[in-house]
């Protein structure tokens, strides 16, 4: 289980990637546009981080019930 965590955190860098991507290549165009990929860049951002803290707490706690 704990591999799928870790799979899941880095889906949500790779969302931010092409989230960020799409800002760069659509801003000049239409900045209407982009808002919503700035959007899915900062929840995937911030899912990444909270993500990965969840999973570090829950292998600790884990590690800590087998000693």
């Amino acid at each position: 289980m704990i591999k799928i965590l870790r799979y899941t955190e880095y889906l949500y860098l790779a969302v931010a990637a092409i989230s960020i991507y799409k800002i760069a290549t659509l801003w000049s165009i239409n900045p209407k546009d982009t808002y919503i990929f700035i959007f899915f860049a900062v929840v995937s951002i911030a899912m990444f981080a909270f993500r990965r803290r969840y999973r570090k707490r829950f292998e600790q706690r884990k590690k800590d019930n087998q000693q």
